[in-house]
């Protein structure tokens, strides 16, 4: 089938009526990407492209490159870079990232960790995205302590770990249920690195924690949120004290929401009416005594109060 596809093809480009490039490259891909790749029609495609007066751009040998290591057909990805520096392209981060993606898919860490000194050998130094690769396919196979022995050897080299890597990290470790270890590791990099994590890795984490009862650890990272100035996420917090929180992490939590001296009138709304939701009524009053006066004197908190009497 792909053998008639090529023929076509080169008909069609010794024609006045010649493929366009997308197409070209989209039968490029095709060939690579099957089951077993044939490279003797990939360079009939090259071969009859240039043939033409067309010349192909790095992209495209990257294209097949990545098509061939995603598959784990690492003697074919070998011809195609030789190819592609005949072509005057050489081998780039983006070139030997992709063979580590593919080793590590392929579970060959050894294979991969070595690309990276074969990197520095030609000169190519590796970059942060290649190392995250390295780290990540480590914490997809569940490797989590090899793939900090990578992060510690990355960081040796005077490299700064950035927000994608720190959420790679805290992906492994919350796979193997690591819940705390993951909790160490973001307070760790945060307070050293001056890492700023994204806001989606702290939510992740904090309901992990949250499921896990370890209020403690959730409400420190949500004031490192707040310190980052990222929005509140009261949601998962809400949930838990209404169910287990005494009246003291209520108002500690409440404290911790606040960007200014105290926390909205809606806040302690969404606290107390929780309360109520679970028939924790003794508690919610509890709370509202230890409030300040103007929470206390409020009409909306009065109303709530009056309705669930």
């Amino acid at each position: 089938m792909l053998g008639d596809a090529v023929k076509l093809y080169e008909h069609m480009m010794d024609s006045s009526f010649k493929p366009s490039f997308t197409e070209c490259n989209s039968l490029l891909r095709t060939i690579a990407t099957y089951t077993t790749p044939d490279l003797d029609l990939v360079f009939r495609v090259v071969n009859k492209y240039e043939a033409a007066g067309y010349s192909f751009s790095k992209n495209i040998y990257d294209g097949i490159h990545r098509s061939l290591t995603s598959l784990g057909k690492f003697d074919e990805a070998e011809k195609i870079v030789e190819a592609m520096i005949k072509a005057g392209f050489e081998p780039d981060n983006i070139t030997y990232s992709q063979l580590v993606f593919g080793l590590c898919k392929a579970r060959m860490f050894e294979e991969a960790t070595k690309v990276l000194d074969v990197m520095e050998e030609q000169g190519c130094v590796p970059d942060i995205k290649t190392w995250t690769i390295l780290i990540k396919g480590h914490c997809a196979a569940n490797q989590i302590d090899k793939a900090l022995l990578c992060f510690a050897k990355m960081m040796e080299k005077g490299f700064d770990a950035d927000a994608d890597l720190l959420d790679v990290l805290i992906n492994g470790f919350l796979s193997q249920s690591r819940i705390l270890g993951a909790h160490t590791v973001l307070v760790e990099l945060v307070s050293k690195a001056r890492l700023r994590p994204w806001q989606s890795t702290y939510k992740n984490l904090i309901q992990k924690l949250l499921n896990e009862r370890k209020l403690e650890q959730a409400m420190e990272l949500l004031r490192l949120m707040k310190r980052h100035n990222y929005p509140p996420f009261p949601e998962p917090f809400v949930r838990y004290i209404s169910k287990f929180g005494s009246v003291e992490e209520a108002k500690e939590f409440l404290m911790a929401l606040s960007v200014k001296e105290y926390p909205t009138v809606s806040a302690y709304q969404h606290v107390f009416k929780s309360f109520f939701d679970e028939s924790r009524h003794s508690e919610a009053k509890d709370l509202l005594f230890k409030c300040p006066h103007h929470i206390r004197k409020h009409p909306a908190i009065s109303a709530l109060f009056g309705s669930a009497d």
